[in-house]
């Protein structure tokens, strides 16, 4: 299983990576959705993509839009991990295609239980 790992954040990269590989899970990374744009682009077959929605350059939504918009990513699963809040946006999320959503500040175990929910399997 490998997974990319899309944020602005240094520090919430290196958390996320920490629990993805404690799970077995290989990890890319970008910081922003152009960045990903390039990894995906350079083939990166990723099974799973953890999305910030505030970053610079291109937004994890627009990044959200684009994957879904490519028959190749159609198995990728994708959740959303952001500090947006609102109802309206984690509606909006989940209806183009995120299959879950992550509200930040959260746990270790937050994200195994989401990455369980929509059928990831872990090591831990």
């Amino acid at each position: 299983m490998k997974a990319l790992v899309v944020d602005d954040s240094a520090g919430m990269r290196a958390f996320l990576r920490m629990v993805l590989k404690g799970a077995g899970i290989e990890v890319a990374e970008a910081k922003n959705g152009i960045e990903a744009l390039s990894v995906l682009n350079c083939g990166l077959k990723a099974d799973l993509a953890l999305l910030d929605w505030n970053m610079p350059e291109m937004d994890g939504y627009e990044l959200l839009l684009w994957i879904r918009s490519k028959k190749a990513f159609d198995s990728m699963r994708i959740v959303m991990v952001t500090t947006e809040t609102e109802a309206d946006q984690i509606t909006k999320a989940l209806e183009h295609g995120a299959d879950e959503y992550v509200m930040k500040p959260f746990t270790r175990e937050v994200i195994l239980d989401k990455l369980q929910m929509i059928g990831v399997e872990t090591a831990s």
